[in-house]
């Protein structure tokens, strides 16, 4: 199976770029973080973005990104949470990558977000744990309908996710 690319999706928290690291590491590709291109672009952390411009404007700098980013190769990517907000952004990375869900229970969602400060959508007067089922409910579907692979992380160590997605690759 010939892979141009490699996209990895997945709520915020999952492990994308960490296993990305490792996974481009392997395979001698190039590992791009999605979140933190947009970051260099802009000279402002994510939160600082969306305190400043608000999420459209995040979000029409993400959809640019990709339209420009997906037409290389040989380059694994960290995809942002919420980069599936955007039918154009699905279309975009779909086109140009394998698709990997790396998915993940509420609860380890929560245990790894419970003390994050920096990511804008989780910042809430409410329940954060009820803030994050919400959000993963609204987004399950179009990563489970819109990967080539799913993975549960749960009790896996990044190493490990790296070779099941490596085995994949050379079964296939």
């Amino acid at each position: 199976m010939f892979i141009k690319n490699i996209s990895l999706i997945g709520f915020m928290g999952c492990g994308k770029s960490t296993i990305g690291k490792i996974l481009a590491n392997d395979l001698k590709f190039i590992f791009l973080d999605l979140d933190n291109v947009i970051e260099y672009i802009i000279g402002l952390n994510i939160r600082e973005i969306f305190e400043k411009y608000g999420e459209d404007y995040f979000r029409n700098l993400e959809s640019d990104v990709i339209k420009n980013i997906y037409h290389n190769s040989n380059c694994v990517f960290a995809c942002g949470g919420g980069v599936f907000k955007r039918y154009n952004n699905i279309k975009e990375i779909r086109q140009n990558s394998f698709m990997v869900y790396l998915s993940m229970t509420l609860e380890k969602a929560y245990e790894r977000l419970k003390f994050v400060k920096d990511r804008p959508l989780l910042i809430t007067e409410g329940d954060l744990k009820e803030k994050i089922a919400q959000m993963m409910d609204q987004r399950k579907e179009i990563y489970e309908n819109n990967c080539d692979l799913k993975i549960e992380i749960n009790d896996k160590s990044p190493d490990r996710i790296k070779e099941e997605i490596i085995d994949y690759l050379n079964k296939h």
